[in-house]
Formats: structure tokens, sequence, C-alpha cells
């Protein structure tokens, strides 16, 4: 238990402070140049917001020792990372969201990730904050309210590519 928390411990604190001092980056450049300029906003906090996820994806495969394999045919491998996306996963369990980060990580474009979230999510600090800084989508779960938000940031996002 004591070595546990000898490691744990200074882990997450390192997450908090990383992820704090990330969003107060972030934070800086959604101030003084995504008003100018979206797309080297977008370039910025790209590198920025992929410093703070690659802990995670770190602790992923340090820690728990996961592999993620892909099976795919080998005109598709090499054209992953180079075009946009789109990966549904089953939310068979609670972290398919990780998986899907440690895919995009492997193919070299973690940063630009974008995800549908739950709308409470962007309100914690350091990873929520940090996935509304890099325009992931946040959803009420009510249809009624989601469609339109789903049809103006999906048309938003496909404009920036």
């Amino acid at each position: 238990m004591a070595i546990a928390a000898a490691i744990v411990l200074p882990i997450g604190l390192l997450f908090l402070l990383s992820g704090l001092i990330i969003n107060f980056i972030q934070a800086l450049l959604f101030i003084l140049v995504r008003p100018f300029s979206k797309n080297i906003f977008r370039r910025i906090n790209k590198e920025v917001a992929e410093l703070l996820w690659l802990e995670i994806v770190w602790l992923f495969d340090w820690w728990a020792n996961v592999k993620v394999e892909l099976y795919t045919d080998q005109e598709t491998y090499g054209i992953m990372g180079k075009e946009p996306a789109l990966i549904i996963s089953n939310h068979r369990s609670d972290i398919d969201w990780l998986v899907g980060w440690v895919l995009a990580q492997r193919v070299g474009c973690l940063g630009n990730t974008i995800a549908l979230a739950k709308k409470s999510l962007s309100y914690l600090p350091v990873l929520g904050w940090s996935m509304w800084f890099s325009g992931c989508i946040s959803l009420e779960r009510s249809w009624n309210k989601d469609e339109n938000i789903l049809k103006k940031e999906l048309a938003s996002h496909i404009q920036s590519f």
C-alpha cells in the first residue's frame, strides 16, 4: 500500500500541476492569439494539449500495461493520421476514449483529436478544460439540444480541414 502511494501521489501531483500550467497557457493563447487567428491558435494549442494528453497515454501504457493492437490493411494504415477520420467506439468500458487517444498518439495526431463528451466534463479542471480549449464537442445528452450542437460543431471542424 505504501509503495503504491509513493508512486501514485507524485504522479497525481505532477499531472495536476502540469495540467494547471497547461490550462493557463491554453487560456493565454485563447485570449491573446485566437481572436486574431483561429488557425494559429489551433496549431499551437495542438502541441500544448498533446503535452498533457501524452501523460495520460503514458500512464495507460506503463501503469496499466494495456496493449492496443490495430488490425487493418496496409493502405488504410498508410493514411492514418494524415487525413480526417471518425472513430466510433462501442462504449463497452469507461476507458474506450483512452484507447482512441492511444491509437491517435500511435499515428501522430493526438493533439488534433476532437471528442464528443458530456458537457459536465468541460467544467473539470485540467482534462476537461484542456479538452474545451481544444475544441472538443460538449453534449447535453438530449437529442433535442444535441442535434443542433453537433451540426454546428461538426460543420465548423470540417471547414478547418
